[in-house]
């Protein structure tokens, strides 16, 4: 989890450009993913102003400004701008007022802009800010996106996790993360996962080392993150085991506040691991869709049953 995002690093990850201040911007911290638009603030009222956000201006907002004096406007500039607010954000290409500037640069805070139309830049930054000041967890698995369902395989090392992964991305799907996921709550529904950024496209396969999927296989053999749906826990298999044959056995994983669900596949000579796994995203899908097999096969059994006791019964 990273406890900040300095305003430089900010700036550069979302094709921003600087107004003024750029060189405050390296020690300048973002702390919270909630965004500002100073409303009420310029109309003078400061008692519950949150300066620790990003200060969001659109048009509305210079709209207003400009109907007060010049005088004005720079004090109640200069009360936006204080020690712990991370920068002024400008939306649409607006070119800010000399009052802005002037009482930005004097309290050292970085005013940037966008061409972006403001709520669209507030989602857009919203995003960005809480993928990277989320909690974030490193997870010993790999995760592809098979059949658009993001899969993360999880077992022990040496299952052959990395092999299996080579084997889906021959067959179409991407990879996202090999040997490390990062995982981290998107929303009260959502876990998201990605690789490391020293790990990004990489895969290893012992017996060759390290491969570049992206450079071998094409850009669109991998995926730069991806929701974690469905986990997929490869064993060796055991003839003591008890393994699910009907689609029966729930069973999960629970990251953050997500439960994510897990299936166990065992693994065997001649067991085709990839294909199995193809069917498993498969399945998944059929079920978020409403169709799910174990139902029909007990529905069918049911009826099956009794046929069987109105036979019984003549």
């Amino acid at each position: 989890m990273a406890d900040f995002v300095t305003v430089s690093k900010f700036v550069k990850e979302n094709d921003l450009t600087y107004l003024g201040g750029e060189e405050f911007a390296a020690n300048k911290k973002i702390t919270t993913s909630d965004i500002s638009r100073p409303g009420i603030e310029l109309t003078g009222y400061f008692d519950y102003y949150p300066s620790e956000r990003i200060q969001l201006f659109g048009q509305t907002e210079f709209a207003y400004s400009k109907t007060m004096t010049s005088n004005n406007r720079y004090k109640v500039m200069l009360e936006l701008c204080r020690e712990d607010t991370p920068m002024l954000l400008v939306a649409r290409d607006i070119v800010p007022t000399p009052e802005l500037l002037k009482a930005a640069a004097e309290n050292k805070v970085p005013v940037v802009g966008s061409k972006i139309p403001t709520t669209r830049l507030s989602s857009i930054i919203t995003d960005y800010l809480d993928r990277e000041l989320a909690p974030r967890e490193s997870v010993h698995g790999v995760l592809v996106d098979v059949y658009g369902i993001g899969i993360m395989l999880t077992g022990h090392s040496g299952i052959g996790k990395s092999e299996t992964a080579l084997e889906l991305v021959k067959r179409g799907h991407r990879l996202i993360a090999d040997d490390r996921v990062d995982v981290y709550q998107q929303d009260e529904k959502t876990l998201m996962g990605e690789a490391p950024k020293i790990l990004n496209h990489l895969l290893e396969i012992r017996g060759i080392g390290i491969i570049d999927v992206m450079n071998l296989f094409g850009a669109g053999a991998v995926r730069s993150r991806s929701e974690v749906q469905l986990i997929i826990n490869l064993e060796d298999w055991s003839p003591d085991q008890n393994y699910d044959r009907l689609g029966t056995m729930e069973d999960s994983r629970k990251y953050f506040d997500v439960t994510v669900p897990r299936i166990n596949i065992p693994v065997k000579v001649g067991r085709n691991i990839s294909i199995i796994i193809e069917v498993a995203a498969m399945n998944f899908r059929a079920k978020r869709m409403g169709y799910d097999a174990t139902e029909k096969f007990e529905q069918n059994l049911n009826n099956l049953i009794k046929e069987n006791e109105e036979n019984d019964k003549e």
